[in-house]
C-alpha cells in the first residue's frame, strides 16, 4: 500500500483547499487514516484522523471548526477540506494509514506503523 497526496498549492489567507489521499494500489477501506503536517523548522504534528468506517473523526484544536476530514470508499480516497486557511497552516501535509480497533484513529504520528505519503506542500500567503 502506497499513499499519494494531492490538492496542495498556494492560497491566500482565508481561502480554501481540499487535500486528497489515495492509495496507488490496493484499498484504504479497512484503514484509519490520519493527516499530519510539518512546517519548516518544526516538529511534525497531527491534524486530523478518520476511522475506517468514516463515522468517527478527530481534530487538533488548532484546526477545529476550519478543517473537515471525510472519506469516499467508492473512490477509495480520503479528503481534508481546509477552510479559513491561515499563514500558520503553511506546511507539508502528509497522510498515513493503519489499522485501528473499531472506530478509533489517531493524530499522533507514532500511532501509524503503516504507509505514509510523500507529502504535499500547502502555502498560505498573500
Amino acid at each position: 500500500l502506497q499513499l499519494v497526496e494531492s490538492g496542495g498549492g498556494l492560497v491566500q489567507p482565508g481561502g480554501s483547499l481540499r487535500l486528497s489521499c489515495a492509495p496507488s494500489v490496493s484499498t484504504l477501506s479497512w484503514h484509519s487514516v490520519g493527516w499530519f503536517r510539518q512546517a519548516p523548522g518544526k516538529e511534525r504534528e497531527g491534524v486530523s484522523c478518520i476511522s475506517s468506517s468514516g463515522l468517527s473523526t478527530r481534530y487538533a484544536d488548532f484546526v477545529k471548526g476550519r478543517f473537515t476530514m471525510s472519506r469516499d470508499k467508492a473512490k477509495n480516497a480520503v479528503y481534508l477540506q481546509m477552510n479559513g486557511l491561515k499563514p500558520e497552516d503553511t506546511a507539508v501535509y502528509y497522510c498515513a494509514a493503519d489499522f485501528f480497533d473499531g472506530e478509533e484513529c489517531g493524530i499522533v504520528s507514532s500511532s501509524y506503523r503503516g504507509p505514509w505519503g510523500r507529502g504535499i506542500q500547502v502555502n498560505v500567503s498573500s
